[in-house]
């Protein structure tokens, strides 16, 4: 690590301990050429996780556009903010503790309703609605059918 007063590549670690967020560590470093004293942090390198759409493009997971459709389906129902990030959280840390760089938008479809299912029955067949993309009320009446076994 190059100290930002000297540009010496030599410095040692005085103090070591998480972040606010728990999201890298905090280093004070001291430089052993000068004394100046100043502070990194060390943070996991994510490789960029995709999603591969119906028509085989490629873009780089967001988690607001996931926010966005649970929001939706969850409009007027007595959900929490921090359950629906919560579901986010959960599909993000199952993609990369898997080692997955890429996901289907059916397979995370499939992950949000798996998780919606036991949250809020209507907010499932809302996201449903829109992610099977029902093409008549006879479609529709069978998901309400599986969901009712």
């Amino acid at each position: 690590m190059r100290c930002p007063k000297c540009g010496c590549e030599e410095s040692r670690v005085v103090d070591s301990r998480p972040s606010e967020n728990n999201d890298a560590i905090r280093r004070r470093r001291e430089c052993t050429a000068c004394g100046c004293r100043f502070t990194t942090y060390e943070r996991r390198e994510e490789t960029p996780l995709l999603v591969v759409k119906k028509d085989g493009r490629k873009e780089p997971f967001e988690r607001q556009k996931i926010m966005r459709g649970l929001i939706a389906a969850t409009v007027k129902r007595n959900i929490p903010m921090e359950t629906l990030e919560g579901i986010i959280d959960d599909i993000e840390s199952e993609l990369r503790d898997g080692g997955r760089t890429e996901v289907s938008s059916h397979d995370l479809g499939s992950m949000v309703l798996l998780r919606l299912v036991d949250i809020d029955k209507v907010a499932y067949v809302r996201f449903a609605s829109v992610y099977r993309d029902f093409k008549d009320v006879d479609e529709f009446s069978e998901e309400l059918r599986s969901l009712n076994q």
